[in-house]
């Protein structure tokens, strides 16, 4: 391939490129923005300064052709697909296995999970998977009294490493495989690069399982139980107390506006609701919920006397203290697509539509995670936890819901009776797609039409598991690796790479582009860097004049390396979060695991494809 000098469109879709990839890797702008941002930029600046190709002027509305990419469409409905397997428990007999076997044998198990965890994710999103195994972790952690932070992220790890073995395992393969189709490279099958993706997988498998769980510092997970529980009490108010013959509102104003009374009873059958005009009358009951310290400073201060619920007869004190029957703590992660997600807890009305407390909250990605004062108003982020208290029912009618994740890992998931209609569907997807009756896209499409149709899904599962932040940022860096092929922009780097590399044997030219790769797939989103990766791979390829394969799949596995950092793949900020662990604990582990992979992939892909000659 003839190597084209940069011209002034090229120059601006490298800057842009560049500038995106630096706002990807910015927290507080969200990724959506990121991408509609490139859009925009993309389009208008084609369309204000035309650009020629072989005598015609290229329309900028080729940027948007991502949105009906087959890739995108492959991933939606597997996104899909994976919301049932989620939804109706059908990965319920292999949770409740493995729960078992961490009892009785844990270091088994703990081969068996990360095992299961790979070879799930082979087929389906990584996320549920997680979602699955991390509240068994969590359960025999606290029974059989080890670590939950020595298996959590080697778990984690495991669903990417996992991933990487076939066309469907990850969006990542998915957008790679459709963009080497594209440009006129060939149609990769399901199961064309698992050969590889085992041997080296298998090696990595192996280092989390023996050497990660020993150089893994132990870890509090956040929400230890430790934070004082919240009871339901009542307030006596007592004849010449502050609090008789005044109104609520002053009331409140006694106690600075903390106490939180949710009903008055001024007799066996009135109940008033607390308006803050309504008079307190001696012998009227406040209905209040707080810590037990707070509770007794309400009681001194507006001259009331404590009772609890359960025994409304005798006063609070040593010989009857508050206690919590029925109470239970829980860890709820903020996912996305959760209803907590970038919501506030008083936007969503939590403790009314939940009939949960929320005691504190541990924040993801922020130096001094626990955060303390008024929870209702902080907005809420992916990989967030939140320390909840309520009846056993509550949390477990939220764990039943499927909208968030709790960990209290103390029961079994439940077993839905339509888990086998889920799991016969999408094995037949993927059956009839490496059989290459059908396409991937087109199986996945229709399997999603007859889990709808055998009610495994309803349309509200199917919004719920489509991601606008998965889709926008997918279309973006498809729409900038169109731009930096037809700008001629990804033949310069490659060329420019080809040259600092010249006189290097091919092997280690692939295995040090592979290197950038997976730097780049732990700094920037997976998917940017492999939709920018593998137009440059080819063209790399093609003027050292080798078969391409390799070098694609370098860009593959590359991509697929998002082990080092909290913000490398979207499952480690659960899993961070989860497992109380650090910044520092992904270097600890990722850096090492990265080393492994990549040097494994640099000796077996041009072992498997005759560059060594």
């Amino acid at each position: 391939m003839e190597i084209i000098s940069p011209d002034y469109h090229g120059l601006a879709v490298l800057m842009l490129t560049g500038i995106a990839l630096v706002l990807f890797t910015r927290d507080k702008i969200p990724l959506e923005t990121t991408s509609l941002v490139v859009l925009v930029l993309l389009a208008a600046g084609f369309q204000i300064f035309p650009y020629l190709i072989d005598g015609h002027v290229f329309s900028p509305v080729e940027f948007f052709s991502g949105f009906g990419n087959e890739a995108l469409i492959t991933i939606c409905a597997l996104m899909i697909i994976g919301q049932s397997i989620e939804r109706t428990g059908a990965l319920q007999p292999l949770a409740s296995l493995l729960s078992s076997a961490w009892v009785s044998q844990p270091l088994l198990a703990s081969l068996l999970t990360l095992i299961a965890a790979g070879v799930l994710s082979a087929f389906m999103n990584n996320t549920p998977i997680v979602v699955l195994l991390m509240p068994i972790l969590v359960g025999v952690s606290l029974r059989a009294k080890f670590p939950v932070s020595k298996v959590m992220m080697p778990m984690g790890l495991a669903t990417i490493i996992g991933g990487m073995s076939t066309t469907i395992g990850t969006s990542t393969n998915l957008l790679v495989v459709g963009i080497a189709r594209d440009v006129g490279f060939k149609e990769f099958s399901i199961f064309d690069f698992m050969l590889p993706a085992v041997i080296v997988g298998s090696v990595g498998i192996l280092f989390l399982w023996l050497i990660a769980p020993k150089i893994l510092p132990e870890r509090t997970p956040p929400m230890a139980d430790t934070s004082p529980r919240i009871f339901n009490s009542q307030l006596l108010i007592n004849e010449g107390g502050f609090a008789a013959g005044v109104e609520l509102s002053e009331l409140l104003a006694k106690t600075n506006g903390e106490i939180r009374i949710e009903k008055i009873q001024r007799s066996e059958s009135l109940f008033l609701s607390p308006f803050p005009s309504v008079l307190v009358l001696p012998g009227d009951r406040l209905f209040v919920k707080d810590t037990s310290e707070n509770l007794k400073h309400f009681e001194e201060i507006l001259g009331a006397t404590l009772y609890s619920l359960s025994d409304p007869d005798h006063p609070i004190n040593e010989e009857t203290p508050l206690n919590a029957e029925g109470q239970q703590i829980a860890e709820v992660v903020v996912t996305r697509g959760s209803p907590l997600h970038l919501q506030s807890l008083d936007g969503v009305r939590f403790s009314a539509n939940y009939g949960l407390i929320a005691l504190a909250i541990h924040r993801a990605r922020t130096p001094n995670p626990q955060v303390s004062g008024d929870l209702s108003s902080i907005r809420l982020r992916a990989g967030d936890v939140l320390l909840v208290q309520g009846t056993s029912e509550a949390i477990e009618t939220l764990k039943a819901s499927g909208t968030m994740l709790v960990l209290d890992g103390a029961k079994d998931l439940p077993q839905k009776h339509k888990a086998k209609r889920a799991l016969t569907v999408m094995g037949i997807v993927i059956l009839v797609a490496a059989l290459g009756l059908m396409p991937i896209s087109v199986s996945a499409i229709i399997g999603v039409g007859f889990l709808l149709v055998l009610e495994c899904l309803t349309w509200q599962d199917v919004s719920k598991s489509l991601s606008t932040r998965v889709i926008m940022i997918i279309v973006a860096s498809l729409a900038l690796g169109k731009a930096l092929m037809i700008t001629g922009m990804a033949s310069y780097l490659a060329g420019s790479f080809v040259a600092l590399s010249a006189g290097l044997p091919v092997p280690l030219i692939l295995s040090l582009f592979m290197l950038i790769m997976s730097v780049m797939t732990n700094i920037v989103s997976n998917n940017a860097a492999a939709v920018i990766g593998t137009p440059i791979a080819i063209s790399i390829a093609t003027q050292l004049n080798v078969d391409p394969e390799p070098f694609v799949l370098a860009v593959l596995f590359g991509a697929n390396m998002s082990y080092a950092t909290p913000f490398g793949y979207q499952t480690n900020l659960l899993i961070l979060s989860a497992g109380g662990y650090k910044f520092t604990d992904f270097l600890r582990v990722g850096i090492p695991l990265t080393i492994i992979m990549w040097l494994g992939f640099s000796i077996v892909l041009p072992t498997l494809y005759g560059l060594w000659g």
